[in-house]
């Protein structure tokens, strides 16, 4: 396992630390039977009936794969 060398000081662990940041996740919206959708563009959505029931997955507008 990899040791340092040297103590490394409070503010340099700190500015290390702080380069660290995330981004909020992009969500879109869509209405769907009077209900509000949200999803991640890019990524295939499950479509499912009335009932709740997973029957496909969509991607643009297109049928990927059965479920």
């Amino acid at each position: 396992m990899a040791v340092p060398k040297r103590k490394l000081s409070r503010s340099n662990t700190r500015h290390r630390r702080s380069a660290w940041k995330t981004t909020a996740t992009t969500l879109s919206t869509t209405v769907e039977n009077g209900q509000t959708t949200y999803f991640r563009p890019h990524m295939a959505r499950v479509v499912s009936d009335s009932a709740g029931t997973p029957l496909y997955l969509e991607y643009k507008g297109r049928k990927v794969k059965d479920l």
